[in-house]
């Protein structure tokens, strides 16, 4: 049996790495994308090998947008091709009120979660689409509830780049639906990563847990299992969807 190869951008850590890991158990050999931490990145790719997986990493600054469209010829340089694609890489800015948001920090926060992400995914489209001689593929676009509440007095720069993920998810799905590529999202809520201490809140899961119905944030490994679901045959008809993982928030 074929072992399909997946892409994952970000793969180094947080829902990134949990993801590798749920994948590599799944039967996929992988290509990890990271921008530093490299040892953190190697010991990804240790677990993963463990369980049986082929792992290449890409070290790559996606908010160079150059960059971001070298990302899936670099990755197809490697195993030939490319089945599936996670766009997880993202950051969310500086928490804080809407007016204290920097307009550099605004700016870099749509380069990465917007812009590199609309590069990443037509490369891969162009590669995957059967009407261009490609052998079909999924995407998973890693969105966020903030796309849907705003995120008021948070960061309502982040939740405006996930809204547009949330919309990349649906043009793609429908305009490439008939070419063998389906496009799904997988939108968390809190998740107990270090996302939020790079946006300076490094208590924000614990401050948040009591607003959550389920009374506690999410774990990587939950997000992954969605990601792995959308990825798999049990998904086949599933194009265009939005799965929620968010205790009920």
């Amino acid at each position: 049996m074929t072992r399909p190869i997946t892409l994952i951008t970000g793969g180094s850590r947080g829902i990134g790495a949990a993801t590798a890991r749920r994948l590599a158990a799944d039967g996929h050999d992988l290509i990890l994308s990271y921008r530093a931490r490299q040892e953190e990145a190697e010991a990804v790719r240790a677990d993963c090998e463990a369980l049986g997986a082929r792992v290449e990493l890409i070290r790559i600054d996606l908010s160079d947008l150059d960059q971001a469209e070298a990302l899936i010829p670099r990755a197809i340089a490697i195993f030939g091709h490319v089945d599936n694609l996670v766009n997880n890489a993202g950051i969310t800015g500086r928490i804080g009120p809407f007016l204290e948001a920097p307009r550099a920090e605004i700016e870099a926060v749509f380069r990465l979660n917007v812009l590199s992400q609309i590069l990443v995914t037509q490369a891969a489209i162009a590669h995957m689409s059967t009407a261009r001689g490609g052998r079909g593929g999924a995407i998973v676009n890693l969105s966020s509830s903030a796309a849907s509440h705003g995120a008021a007095n948070i960061y309502i720069p982040y939740a405006m780049s996930k809204a547009a993920t949330n919309i990349l998810t649906l043009g793609t799905s429908r305009e490439f639906a008939g070419e063998g590529v389906r496009v799904n999202t997988v939108s968390p809520g809190t998740t107990d990563t270090e996302i939020h201490a790079d946006g300076g809140q490094p208590n924000a899961v614990t401050e948040r847990a009591g607003r959550i119905p389920m009374g506690r944030a999410g774990r990587p490994e939950e997000i992954a299992d969605a990601i792995a679901y959308l990825l798999g045959d049990g998904a086949s008809y599933t194009t265009g969807a939005e799965i929620k993982v968010t205790g009920g928030s």
